[in-house]
């Protein structure tokens, strides 16, 4: 049976039991709206249906039990927060988030367990929507601990979460340090495991523990050098900082205004302006490119021009490409990718952007607007000797301003400090480091501006404007077929008109 069967099958028996109340309509819906979704359960369940369905039957019913569609940190005790047992920080060697359970915060009490319990599935449910359910590392930090905190209900219901209501959303249980007095306890915790999960624990120590994640987001208890301290409000958010730009850094939400503050948006203002004259040549490059296509087409590779040209398109902003920023290693030398927004509404659209290695990226502009209906280039560049990883992630915050806002530096800074959290769309890249020295993403040269000669960078970028032209012109194309089929409709009703008068007048006569 091919997956596309099973992903019917499974939708269409989900559909028919919801007649019943046992689930949430929302989940049901997005069941059948999400195949990405289906395909996690059955990739978690090897394919086979009845086990499938079964495991959906179980999550959803688990779900509407713990209202996990309407947790959030409103419903929840702020002191669960605040305790700082739980919580989202840095990625592992893969790239992967690290879901931290700090175990010596953590104490047995049957009257908040029901609380700390909806507190794993509000954070489980937090990332598996705003990352679309990448997968997460479990990290268990044991340092410190003892026999009080053993807690095997509620560690229990952690593993449940991976093995029966979030399906392929964990790759491996990072244990670090834990005390011999706990060695039967976690014999019983692999019996919950089953075999496929089994191999997913890792027991480590401050020796070992940089095997699966890296010292930068290891606290130095472990071995590290992260001086991430866990603190609320506000909430964990992959620590986004504001990035450099070629100048020196931009700030754009400081507590208080001050002379160097405007002095920076004044300097950004400019580099603005700079790259939209970059933008120009890379216009008026595309005839010489064009020449030379025919010989030089073979460089490029359908399958990469395509993957460097996916959009994520959303209700402010279309973002290419839509997930990865593609770098190349230190061998190829790679160090610029190019951001892409177009603004789909009509209005201005504000943005700015924001990294978790703000030391790493220059960012040229990370704080501007953008024009309706225009689009605008943003360079993304490594600094110096650094290089890029897999755990460097990107935001781009975007929200529409009111057309009698002003969009100079001041009034940016004035409006990203008035306007509501819940008018901002947020949308993440990640770095994906390529060890070819032919790039499948929008991967600038640092000679790329100067176009010597017609690299597969160049054309990508004369591929993505013209794709931009090509959407410029459809829309035109549709506007005329509308006024065509109008006309159309115009002269069908002037001619039954006409011949309902000629009809008329020939009745009078007779």
């Amino acid at each position: 049976m091919s997956r596309v069967t099973i992903y019917n099958k499974c939708k269409l028996v989900i559909f028919f039991k919801n007649k019943s109340d046992k689930y949430d309509s929302r989940d049901v819906e997005r069941l059948q709206q999400d195949d990405k979704w289906v395909e996690n359960y059955l990739i978690w369940r090897h394919d086979v249906v009845d086990d499938t369905l079964k495991m959906i039957d179980e999550s959803f019913q688990w779900r509407k039990e713990y209202t996990v569609n309407d947790l959030s940190e409103s419903v929840l005790p702020k002191w669960l927060f605040e305790n700082g047992a739980l919580f989202l920080h840095g990625y592992d060697k893969e790239g992967y988030k690290l879901f931290w359970f700090k175990v010596k915060h953590h104490t047995r009490d049957p009257k908040q367990q029901l609380d700390k319990k909806k507190l794993v599935a509000f954070w489980l449910e937090h990332y598996a929507k705003r990352d679309h359910g990448k997968p997460l590392t479990v990290v268990f930090d044991m340092a410190e601990t003892g026999i009080s905190h053993i807690d095997l209900d509620f560690v229990r219901f952690i593993v449940n979460c991976f093995t029966d209501y979030y399906p392929n959303f964990l790759t491996k249980i990072v244990i670090f340090e834990m005390p011999w007095i706990m060695n039967a306890a976690f014999k019983i915790v692999k019996g919950w495991l089953g075999p496929d999960a089994i191999s997913m624990l890792k027991f480590t120590n401050k020796s070992d523990v940089q095997e699966y994640i890296s010292g930068e987001y290891l606290p130095p208890h472990m071995g590290g050098t992260d001086s991430f301290k866990y603190s609320y409000p506000p909430l964990v958010d992959d620590d986004f900082q504001t990035p450099l730009c070629e100048n020196g850094p931009i700030t754009s939400e400081d507590e208080h205004e001050s002379k160097e503050e405007i002095d920076a948006d004044t300097k950004e203002a400019g580099e603005l302006n700079e790259a939209q004259n970059l933008n120009q040549k890379k216009m008026n490059s595309i005839e010489q490119i064009s020449k030379s296509e025919e010989t030089d087409k073979t460089e490029v590779k359908p399958k990469n021009a395509k993957k460097a040209l996916t959009t994520f398109k959303g209700p402010l902003l279309h973002i290419s490409p839509a997930e990865e920023l593609y770098f190349g290693s230190k061998e190829t030398g790679e160090k610029k990718c190019l951001i892409v927004l177009t603004n789909v509404t009509k209005n201005v659209v504000a943005f700015k952007v924001r990294t978790t290695a703000p030391e790493k990226y220059r960012v040229k502009p990370s704080n501007s607007s953008c024009e309706p209906g225009t689009s605008l280039d943003i360079i993304v560049s490594l600094h110096g000797g650094f290089a890029a990883s897999l755990q460097d992630r990107f935001l781009i915050m975007a929200a529409e301003m009111d057309q009698s806002s002003g969009a100079g530096g001041p009034e940016l800074t004035q409006f990203w400090k008035e306007v509501p959290r819940t008018k901002v769309m947020e949308h993440r890249l990640r770095c994906h480091v390529i060890e070819s020295s032919k790039p499948s993403s929008l991967t600038l040269k640092d000679n790329a501006f100067n176009i010597p000669a017609k690299t597969n960078e160049d054309l990508h970028i004369q591929l993505t404007h013209l794709l931009q032209i090509n959407r410029r012109l459809e829309e035109q194309m549709n506007r005329c077929l509308w006024f065509q089929q109008l006309s159309v409709v115009l002269s069908l009703l002037s001619v039954t008109v006409a011949a309902f008068c000629f009809y008329l007048a020939y009745a009078q006569r007779s």
